[in-house]
């Protein structure tokens, strides 16, 4: 497992927390400091065990109100930001 904490740009949570399995991609302990609490705490939990690369397909462009950005854009962005590294 490799270990990533991603500072966010755009969105109230500031830091996305996650490990991915440098093998299967998969994601597991995925914590975002900051942001609203439920919404996250249920990324966190439907994105637990998923392939990163669904996470990047399925949260990408996503947008919070008037931000160009959310929360799961951000955790794409971060997951794909992962991906590349391993």
């Amino acid at each position: 497992m490799k270990h990533i904490d991603y500072r966010t740009e755009g969105t109230c949570a500031k830091i996305i927390s996650f490990d991915i399995d440098e093998t299967t991609h998969t994601l597991d302990n995925v914590v975002f400091l900051g942001g609203c609490p439920g919404n996250l705490k249920m990324i966190s939990k439907f994105v637990k065990g998923m392939k990163g690369e669904d996470v990047v397909e399925k949260c990408s462009g996503n947008t919070c109100g008037n931000k160009p950005t959310s929360c799961a854009d951000q955790l794409a962005r971060a997951v794909a930001f992962a991906l590349n590294g391993l």
